[in-house]
């Protein structure tokens, strides 16, 4: 790839998924507040907190380069009944999300956003989740597999946890952390763009 291209996060499932698109990028780890402001819908949260990051890492990147590097913003949050359900603090906490999961659906909102210094461009995409029943027995061994401990909704589909996606209505790349169609179609097209 021509353009400079870099992913502001830490995730290595985000890394994992932007490698499998074939692009070869850098990596900045911007720091910004995750807090959801009051009064804003969770697709409104997640929407802001992928362009903050892309906006984050462009900071740190813009003064280094002459051409500003594309740079690639993702958040990822489940929901049910409307409640955002994030990392979990503890173990009681998991437990409990992985509980309200049990047998019933839920959405997964992923956005995703990208700078290059001028303009910004995001997608956002909600698939649903629907989870198998799950025994206390089960969230307790899941949990102490270490795998929900950082992760939003207490569960990794790509993991362990997928063992108890009973379907899935969407983009599974997205309840991974990254959607693949959605983020190389805002790549090709702000490369476009710029030629």
């Amino acid at each position: 790839m021509k353009a400079q291209l870099c992913l502001a996060s830490s995730s290595p499932r985000r890394q994992a998924l932007l490698t499998q698109l074939g692009y070869q990028f850098e990596l900045v780890a911007p720091n910004i507040d995750e807090t959801m402001r009051a009064g804003e819908t969770p697709a409104q949260f997640v929407v802001r907190m992928a362009k903050e990051k892309a906006l984050a890492g462009q900071a740190l990147l813009a003064p280094q380069a002459e051409t500003a590097p594309l740079v690639l913003g993702s958040d990822t949050i489940v929901v049910q009944d409307g409640k955002v359900l994030g990392k979990p603090v503890d173990k009681a906490d998991g437990e409990a999300m992985l509980r309200r999961l049990s047998g019933r659906a839920h959405r997964v909102l992923t956005a995703v956003a990208l700078s290059d210094g001028e303009r910004l461009e995001f997608k956002l995409v909600i698939t649903q989740v629907i989870f198998c029943a799950l025994s206390d027995a089960q969230i307790a061994a899941y949990w102490d597999t270490g795998e929900p401990a950082d992760k939003a909704g207490s569960y990794g589909i790509q993991g362990l946890g997928g063992n108890f996606v009973r379907a899935i209505d969407g983009s599974y790349s997205a309840v991974v952390g990254l959607p693949l169609v959605e983020t190389r179609e805002l790549i090709e097209q702000m490369i476009a763009e710029r030629k």
